[in-house]
C-alpha cells in the first residue's frame, strides 16, 4: 500500500469506523441499565468530603 492508498482508506473507512465507535459509546452511556451507574460515578469525587463532616 502506498502513501496515497493509505491516506485515502483512513480518510473514508476509519472516519468511518471512528464515528461508529463515538456513536456506540454516546449510546452505551445512554441506555437503560446505565443511569444508576452513571449517578454513582458522578457523585463519587465527593464522597470523602462526606466523611469527614
Amino acid at each position: 500500500m502506498t502513501y496515497e492508498e493509505f491516506r485515502h482508506f483512513a480518510d473514508s473507512w476509519g472516519l468511518l469506523f471512528l464515528g461508529m465507535i463515538f456513536l456506540t459509546f454516546v449510546g452505551w452511556s445512554f441506555r437503560p441499565g446505565s443511569r444508576q451507574k452513571n449517578e454513582e460515578a458522578a457523585h463519587m469525587i465527593f464522597e470523602e468530603d462526606q466523611d469527614d463532616g
